[in-house]
């Protein structure tokens, strides 16, 4: 059903690290850099174990804006799911981390994974445009979980 091929609206970031005698620093964002629309109005880090994968699953408003810096490299999937898009059921997989630092902007209705990679555990950012739950964490989570479903047909190998 899906086929390798580009996904219009999903932006891919080189992330450049400045490094010197004390380590090294990496602007994650700037809003002099984004489109209004994707400003974040929230952000978190998660840790994900080497060889573990958090999706398959897909937003129906939320933009996630992903940074992948290390200290370990990931394989980040990418299908698109959406009807109306010129590159409905095209597929993207693309390697970031260490190795590649950089930013994922990832729109709602793009399904979305990533698997550690490497042998290291992996530390992601996100700083989506929506608020987890709603403000006071009082609105349903616009989260389609599809890694739920057997018959999901988003497959990560």
């Amino acid at each position: 059903m899906f086929k390798k091929g580009a996904i219009e609206g999903v932006v891919i970031k080189p992330l450049k690290k400045y490094i010197d005698d004390r380590g090294w620093l990496v602007e994650l964002y700037r809003h002099d850099e984004l489109d209004e629309a994707v400003f974040p109005v929230m952000s978190y880090v998660s840790e994900t174990l080497p060889g573990v994968a958090r999706g398959p699953h897909e937003h129906r408003e939320q933009t996630d804006y992903f940074a992948f810096i290390g200290p370990s490299n990931f394989k980040l999937y990418l299908w698109d799911n959406r009807e109306d898009s010129p590159t409905y059921g095209n597929k993207m997989v693309i390697y970031l981390g260490a190795d590649n630092p950089a930013v994922a902007i990832i729109p709602p209705g793009i399904v979305h994974a990533y698997k550690n990679v490497g042998g290291k555990h992996g530390l992601v950012f996100n700083a989506p445009n929506r608020l987890f739950g709603g403000k006071n964490r009082k609105e349903p989570v616009d989260e389609i979980r599809h890694e739920d479903n057997p018959e999901a047909p988003f497959y990560l190998d």
